[in-house]
């Protein structure tokens, strides 16, 4: 038998490694006793853009990781993976986060909200994501849902923002194509528009 380590065979060890861990915290619920000192649970459900999701987490995975490998919301971009650049933003609990920074496990009583819990159920892009299209404030684009759910955060907390209100919302998102004066037109519009 070949015992060369395979990307097949890695993934089908981590997803058994998974199924066990999971298994063993089933099997101490149904005997009705508690998990062992410093056992971390890892099946949740966690809140995102309004829905109750069950999804399985290791101990020390990332929001960001979570949302985009398990849930498929891709629209949180992964850039420093080291809360630096603000590609990842989401708001948890309407506070503007680094989703690389934060633990899933953390955010299991709380609410989260990517770039796509933003559009309206007629499929109408959110006030900032409008303001954003119409002062052509993205250039390459990849740290734009960063840049918007900063923006949203800013507006539902400040509604009304003077331009340097707005500059510091937005100080913790990098544009590496240097478009900050058109994101901050967009958050002048969408305060107009909101």
């Amino acid at each position: 038998m070949n015992s060369k380590l395979t990307r097949r065979r890695f993934i089908k060890g981590v997803i058994a490694s998974g199924v066990a861990v999971t298994s063993t915290s089933l099997w101490y619920s149904a005997q009705g006793q508690a998990r062992p000192a410093g056992a971390v649970e890892r099946l949740i459900r966690i809140n995102v853009n309004g829905q109750m999701r069950s999804v399985d987490v290791a101990p020390q995975e990332t929001l960001a990781s979570t949302l985009r490998y398990k849930l498929g919301l891709t629209g949180t971009k992964l850039g420093c993976n080291r809360g630096e650049c603000g590609a990842c933003t989401v708001l948890v609990d309407d506070t503007p986060s680094y989703a690389c920074s934060v633990l899933t496990q953390s955010v299991k009583d709380k609410r989260i909200e990517t770039v796509e819990g933003l559009e309206s159920p007629n499929g109408d892009l959110h006030p900032v994501q409008q303001a954003f299209v119409e002062e052509l404030s993205p250039q390459c684009g990849y740290c734009t849902p960063g840049q918007v759910m900063s923006a949203v955060g800013l507006l539902r907390a400040n509604p009304n923002p003077t331009r340097e209100e707005a500059r510091q919302g937005l100080a913790g998102n990098i544009c590496r194509c240097g478009s900050y004066d058109s994101y901050l037109n967009g958050v002048m519009r969408a305060a107009q528009i909101g």
